[in-house]
């Protein structure tokens, strides 16, 4: 499957994945924080005491931009800074995974004693 289109809904904090096999064109929405949680570079960070960190108060994490990465996929960019390059590939597992990784992580944040709010709460003025 091939990714056709991406949309990026910043009002509901999601983003939609088009994706393209033979003829047929499916669609699947993943939220900001999913991704972000759900990128790469955090997937397996241990602590000094070999316990996996879990990425947490990223509720209200928003999704910038994407880039694309030649062969190697796609660069979403979030606004606190991070950013990670997702495959085609990783894209699908995660939107075929959701419900299992999606309770995994809320196990382990609640095992931890961490967060899905912000730290913070910025309001504009």
């Amino acid at each position: 499957m091939k990714i056709t289109r991406f949309i990026i809904d910043s009002a509901l904090h999601n983003l939609t994945v088009e994706f393209s096999a033979n003829e047929n064109i499916t669609s699947t929405q993943l939220s900001f924080e999913y991704l972000r949680i759900s990128s790469d570079a955090n997937s397996a960070k241990k602590n000094k005491a070999g316990q996996i960190q879990v990425t947490s108060h990223k509720k209200n994490v928003l999704l910038i931009s994407i880039e694309s990465v030649a062969k190697h996929g796609y660069r979403l960019i979030f606004d606190d800074e991070h950013s990670a390059i997702f495959s085609e590939e990783y894209l699908q597992t995660l939107a075929l995974e959701y419900e299992t990784r999606w309770q995994t992580y809320l196990s382990a944040l609640k095992d931890s004693g961490h967060s899905r709010e912000a730290m913070i709460d910025f309001k504009q003025l």
